[in-house]
Protein backbone atom coordinates (compact mmCIF):
# COMPACT_ATOMS: atom_id res chain seq x y z
CA UNK A 1 0.00 0.00 0.00
CA UNK A 2 0.92 3.48 -0.57
CA UNK A 3 0.82 6.63 1.32
CA UNK A 4 1.09 10.37 0.97
CA UNK A 5 1.91 12.50 4.07
CA UNK A 6 2.10 16.43 4.25
CA UNK A 7 4.39 18.43 6.05
CA UNK A 8 3.36 21.06 8.21
CA UNK A 9 4.44 24.81 9.98
CA UNK A 10 8.58 24.62 9.60
CA UNK A 11 8.38 23.84 5.97
CA UNK A 12 7.50 27.32 4.74
CA UNK A 13 10.53 29.56 2.94
CA UNK A 14 10.77 32.66 0.91
CA UNK A 15 10.00 31.52 -2.94
CA UNK A 16 7.82 28.50 -1.93
CA UNK A 17 4.80 27.32 -4.14
CA UNK A 18 6.82 28.14 -7.27
CA UNK A 19 5.21 27.70 -10.64
CA UNK A 20 2.14 26.22 -8.62
CA UNK A 21 0.38 29.39 -8.52
CA UNK A 22 0.59 30.07 -12.18
CA UNK A 23 -1.21 26.78 -12.88
CA UNK A 24 -3.64 26.85 -10.40
CA UNK A 25 -4.99 30.35 -11.09
CA UNK A 26 -8.80 29.83 -10.05
CA UNK A 27 -7.38 28.45 -6.74
CA UNK A 28 -4.77 30.75 -5.86
CA UNK A 29 -7.27 33.75 -6.51
CA UNK A 30 -10.22 32.22 -4.47
CA UNK A 31 -7.23 31.67 -1.83
CA UNK A 32 -5.85 35.60 -2.00
CA UNK A 33 -9.90 36.86 -1.64
CA UNK A 34 -10.61 34.75 1.07
CA UNK A 35 -7.21 35.37 3.09
CA UNK A 36 -7.24 39.03 2.21
CA UNK A 37 -3.63 39.41 0.65
CA UNK A 38 -1.71 38.10 -2.31
CA UNK A 39 -0.93 34.91 -0.92
CA UNK A 40 1.31 33.99 -4.23
CA UNK A 41 3.25 37.30 -3.61
CA UNK A 42 3.91 36.02 0.29
CA UNK A 43 5.02 32.67 -0.89
CA UNK A 44 7.56 34.34 -4.09
CA UNK A 45 8.60 37.45 -2.16
CA UNK A 46 8.10 36.80 1.87
CA UNK A 47 7.48 40.68 2.81
CA UNK A 48 8.50 41.74 5.97
CA UNK A 49 9.54 38.30 6.96
CA UNK A 50 6.02 37.42 7.37
CA UNK A 51 6.42 33.93 7.02
CA UNK A 52 8.07 33.67 10.46
CA UNK A 53 4.89 34.39 11.49
CA UNK A 54 2.01 32.01 12.50
CA UNK A 55 -0.81 33.75 10.88
CA UNK A 56 0.77 33.72 7.78
CA UNK A 57 2.85 30.70 7.64
CA UNK A 58 0.21 28.31 8.26
CA UNK A 59 -2.11 29.01 5.50
CA UNK A 60 0.89 29.53 2.98
CA UNK A 61 2.00 25.57 3.71
CA UNK A 62 -1.54 24.62 3.48
CA UNK A 63 -2.20 26.19 -0.03
CA UNK A 64 1.66 25.29 -1.52
CA UNK A 65 0.74 21.84 -0.38
CA UNK A 66 -3.07 21.81 -1.74
CA UNK A 67 -1.70 22.86 -4.97
CA UNK A 68 0.81 20.08 -5.03
CA UNK A 69 -1.49 17.80 -4.20
CA UNK A 70 -3.28 18.89 -7.36
CA UNK A 71 0.04 18.57 -9.32
CA UNK A 72 -0.30 14.64 -8.33
CA UNK A 73 -3.48 14.19 -9.21
CA UNK A 74 -3.23 15.55 -12.48
CA UNK A 75 -0.27 12.86 -13.10
CA UNK A 76 -3.05 9.99 -11.90
CA UNK A 77 -1.23 9.37 -8.59
CA UNK A 78 -3.58 7.00 -6.24
CA UNK A 79 -2.90 6.43 -2.85
CA UNK A 80 -4.78 4.03 -0.33
CA UNK A 81 -3.89 6.54 3.10
CA UNK A 82 -3.23 9.96 3.75
CA UNK A 83 -1.71 11.65 6.65
CA UNK A 84 -0.62 14.74 7.67
CA UNK A 85 2.29 16.53 10.04
CA UNK A 86 -0.11 19.07 12.83
CA UNK A 87 -1.32 21.58 10.21
CA UNK A 88 -0.63 19.09 7.32
CA UNK A 89 -3.20 16.62 8.65
CA UNK A 90 -6.31 19.22 7.12
CA UNK A 91 -4.41 18.64 3.44
CA UNK A 92 -4.57 15.21 4.10
CA UNK A 93 -8.02 15.74 5.03
CA UNK A 94 -9.24 17.76 1.87
CA UNK A 95 -6.88 14.70 -0.35
CA UNK A 96 -9.02 12.31 1.32
CA UNK A 97 -12.40 14.25 -0.14
CA UNK A 98 -13.56 15.21 4.14
CA UNK A 99 -13.63 18.61 3.20
CA UNK A 100 -13.26 20.90 0.20
CA UNK A 101 -9.93 23.22 -0.52
CA UNK A 102 -11.56 26.64 0.42
CA UNK A 103 -13.49 25.24 3.64
CA UNK A 104 -9.66 23.72 4.93
CA UNK A 105 -8.00 27.11 4.11
CA UNK A 106 -10.85 29.17 6.26
CA UNK A 107 -10.21 26.51 8.79
CA UNK A 108 -6.61 26.80 8.63
CA UNK A 109 -6.64 30.77 8.49
CA UNK A 110 -8.91 30.65 11.78
CA UNK A 111 -6.44 28.39 13.58
CA UNK A 112 -3.50 30.03 12.54
CA UNK A 113 -5.09 33.00 14.27
CA UNK A 114 -6.08 31.39 17.26
CA UNK A 115 -2.69 29.62 17.71
CA UNK A 116 -0.91 32.76 16.89
CA UNK A 117 -2.50 34.40 19.71
CA UNK A 118 -0.96 32.34 22.74
CA UNK A 119 2.45 34.23 23.23
CA UNK A 120 4.97 34.13 25.43
CA UNK A 121 6.49 30.43 23.97
CA UNK A 122 9.18 28.95 22.51
CA UNK A 123 10.05 25.26 21.01
CA UNK A 124 12.97 23.36 20.76
CA UNK A 125 14.02 20.30 18.62
CA UNK A 126 15.94 17.75 20.79
CA UNK A 127 17.68 15.17 19.06
CA UNK A 128 19.11 12.09 20.61
CA UNK A 129 17.52 11.05 23.62
CA UNK A 130 13.79 9.89 22.95
CA UNK A 131 10.69 11.59 24.38
CA UNK A 132 10.52 9.18 27.70
CA UNK A 133 14.11 10.68 28.48
CA UNK A 134 13.56 14.34 27.47
CA UNK A 135 10.41 13.73 29.16
CA UNK A 136 12.38 12.18 32.55
CA UNK A 137 15.11 15.48 31.94
CA UNK A 138 12.25 18.15 32.41
CA UNK A 139 10.62 16.00 35.08
CA UNK A 140 14.08 15.80 36.70
CA UNK A 141 14.20 19.68 36.78
CA UNK A 142 11.12 20.51 37.55
CA UNK A 143 10.11 21.90 34.42
CA UNK A 144 6.27 21.64 34.50
CA UNK A 145 5.52 24.44 31.85
CA UNK A 146 7.72 22.60 29.36
CA UNK A 147 5.92 19.80 27.36
CA UNK A 148 7.13 16.96 24.81
CA UNK A 149 5.48 18.50 21.65
CA UNK A 150 6.11 15.88 19.11
CA UNK A 151 7.23 12.65 19.01
CA UNK A 152 9.06 12.90 15.28
CA UNK A 153 10.73 10.12 15.72
CA UNK A 154 12.54 7.33 17.91
CA UNK A 155 16.08 10.07 18.10
CA UNK A 156 14.22 12.76 17.47
CA UNK A 157 11.16 15.04 19.43
CA UNK A 158 9.92 18.50 19.63
CA UNK A 159 9.72 20.38 23.32
CA UNK A 160 7.35 23.76 23.57
CA UNK A 161 6.37 25.84 26.48
CA UNK A 162 6.81 28.87 28.86
CA UNK A 163 9.94 30.81 27.32
CA UNK A 164 11.46 31.17 30.70
CA UNK A 165 11.47 27.67 31.51
CA UNK A 166 12.15 26.41 28.55
CA UNK A 167 15.82 28.62 28.69
CA UNK A 168 15.69 26.17 31.21
CA UNK A 169 14.90 23.10 29.51
CA UNK A 170 17.73 23.71 26.70
CA UNK A 171 20.18 23.31 29.57
CA UNK A 172 19.16 20.51 30.84
CA UNK A 173 18.71 18.90 27.60
CA UNK A 174 22.21 19.34 26.97
CA UNK A 175 23.07 18.67 29.56
CA UNK A 176 21.78 14.73 29.23
CA UNK A 177 24.01 14.92 26.18
CA UNK A 178 21.18 16.09 23.51
CA UNK A 179 21.35 18.66 20.90
CA UNK A 180 19.18 21.12 20.61
CA UNK A 181 18.00 23.31 18.19
CA UNK A 182 15.56 25.72 18.45
CA UNK A 183 12.15 26.36 16.67
CA UNK A 184 11.30 29.42 14.93
CA UNK A 185 8.04 29.98 16.54
CA UNK A 186 6.47 32.44 19.01
CA UNK A 187 4.15 29.35 20.90
CA UNK A 188 4.36 26.42 22.74
CA UNK A 189 2.20 24.84 19.99
CA UNK A 190 1.22 21.18 20.76
CA UNK A 191 1.07 21.71 24.56
CA UNK A 192 -1.80 22.22 27.67
CA UNK A 193 -0.75 26.01 27.46
CA UNK A 194 -2.47 26.20 24.38
CA UNK A 195 -5.68 24.71 25.70
CA UNK A 196 -7.44 27.96 25.18
CA UNK A 197 -6.68 28.18 21.59
CA UNK A 198 -7.98 24.76 21.18
CA UNK A 199 -11.15 25.32 23.02
CA UNK A 200 -11.82 28.19 20.90
CA UNK A 201 -11.15 26.54 17.38
CA UNK A 202 -13.36 23.58 18.49
CA UNK A 203 -15.96 26.62 18.46
CA UNK A 204 -14.81 27.06 14.91
CA UNK A 205 -15.00 23.19 13.91
CA UNK A 206 -18.66 22.96 15.17
CA UNK A 207 -20.12 24.90 12.24
CA UNK A 208 -18.22 22.87 9.72
CA UNK A 209 -19.31 19.86 7.92
CA UNK A 210 -16.95 16.95 7.55
CA UNK A 211 -17.94 14.17 5.15
CA UNK A 212 -16.61 10.61 4.48
CA UNK A 213 -13.74 10.50 2.75
CA UNK A 214 -13.14 8.67 -0.29
CA UNK A 215 -9.66 7.53 1.14
CA UNK A 216 -8.73 6.79 5.06
CA UNK A 217 -6.23 9.64 7.04
CA UNK A 218 -4.77 8.52 9.80
CA UNK A 219 -5.04 10.73 12.37
CA UNK A 220 -1.44 12.19 14.02
CA UNK A 221 -3.51 12.84 17.39
CA UNK A 222 -4.78 9.31 17.88
CA UNK A 223 -2.62 6.92 15.81
CA UNK A 224 -5.96 5.77 14.47
CA UNK A 225 -7.80 6.37 11.02
CA UNK A 226 -9.85 9.79 11.21
CA UNK A 227 -13.21 9.79 12.53
CA UNK A 228 -15.45 12.39 10.60
CA UNK A 229 -17.82 12.43 13.61
CA UNK A 230 -14.98 12.62 15.46
CA UNK A 231 -13.26 15.59 13.41
CA UNK A 232 -14.52 18.63 16.63
CA UNK A 233 -12.86 16.75 18.94
CA UNK A 234 -9.43 15.54 17.16
CA UNK A 235 -8.46 18.86 15.72
CA UNK A 236 -8.73 20.96 18.27
CA UNK A 237 -6.96 18.53 20.40
CA UNK A 238 -4.43 18.71 17.78
CA UNK A 239 -3.89 22.34 18.88
CA UNK A 240 -2.21 21.60 22.58
CA UNK A 241 -1.84 17.81 22.47
CA UNK A 242 1.47 16.39 21.28
CA UNK A 243 1.93 15.18 17.42
CA UNK A 244 2.20 11.33 17.74
CA UNK A 245 3.91 11.04 14.42
CA UNK A 246 5.75 7.90 15.74
CA UNK A 247 2.34 6.20 16.30
CA UNK A 248 0.57 7.44 12.98
CA UNK A 249 3.53 5.96 10.87
CA UNK A 250 3.44 2.41 13.01
CA UNK A 251 -0.21 2.41 12.56
CA UNK A 252 0.07 3.06 8.50
CA UNK A 253 2.29 0.27 8.60
CA UNK A 254 0.42 -1.99 10.76
CA UNK A 255 -2.44 -1.33 7.95
CA UNK A 256 -0.13 -2.36 5.37
CA UNK A 257 1.44 0.38 3.95
CA UNK A 258 5.00 0.01 2.21
CA UNK A 259 5.03 3.07 0.64
CA UNK A 260 5.53 6.67 1.82
CA UNK A 261 5.63 10.18 -0.62
CA UNK A 262 5.96 12.97 0.46
CA UNK A 263 4.61 16.51 -0.76
CA UNK A 264 7.22 19.01 -1.35
CA UNK A 265 10.43 17.99 0.55
CA UNK A 266 11.55 15.16 2.65
CA UNK A 267 11.15 16.51 6.05
CA UNK A 268 8.55 13.78 6.97
CA UNK A 269 10.60 10.78 4.75
CA UNK A 270 13.70 11.56 7.12
CA UNK A 271 11.73 10.74 10.14
CA UNK A 272 9.90 8.51 8.86
CA UNK A 273 13.42 6.03 8.04
CA UNK A 274 14.31 6.95 11.08
CA UNK A 275 10.89 5.06 12.90
CA UNK A 276 11.72 1.31 13.19
CA UNK A 277 8.84 -1.15 13.02
CA UNK A 278 9.15 -1.97 16.80
CA UNK A 279 9.97 0.40 19.50
CA UNK A 280 13.13 0.29 20.80
CA UNK A 281 13.80 0.44 24.64
CA UNK A 282 14.67 3.12 25.74
CA UNK A 283 16.44 3.66 29.07
CA UNK A 284 15.53 6.46 31.63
Amino acid sequence: MHCLVFPGQGVQHKGMGQGLFERYPRETAAATELLGYPVARLCRDDPGDRLADTRYAQPAVFLVNALSWMDLEREGRRYDYFAGHSLGEFNALVAAGVIGLMDGLALVRRRAELMAGITGGAMAAVIGPGAARAEATLRGAGLNRVHVANRNSEQQVTVAGDRRQLALAVKALRGAGARVVPVRVSGPFHTPLMASAGRAFATVLSAHAFRPGHTPVMSSVSGTVFDPDQAVQLLSRQISRPVEWVRTVRALRAAGVRQFDEVGGTTLTDFIARIPARPTEERV
